[in-house]
């Protein structure tokens, strides 16, 4: 067979010891969320334009604008 070192990885990789897969699979979940590989791949799903990339992003400045307004009027900052 082959050792691990001789390969050459390529991209992410988790080794599992001791034949715990599931422990190996919750350490892969966090390393493709913390790369951004899920959310960049459902960006590529389709084609949008950039009109659509702008809309989009101003409705989510509008929402997190929102939500500070909404969390300064619970702390009686603004009205």
């Amino acid at each position: 067979m082959f050792e691990v070192d001789d390969l050459k990885q390529k991209g992410l990789y988790v080794e599992v010891h001791n034949g715990d897969v599931n422990k190996g699979l919750r350490k892969l979940k966090k390393l493709v969320q913390a790369e951004g590989l899920m959310q960049t791949l459902r960006e590529r799903e389709r084609y949008e334009t950039p009109s659509q990339k702008r809309k989009k992003a101003k409705a989510r400045a509008v929402k997190r604008w929102q939500k500070k307004l909404k969390d300064l009027r619970d702390q009686g900052i603004a009205r």
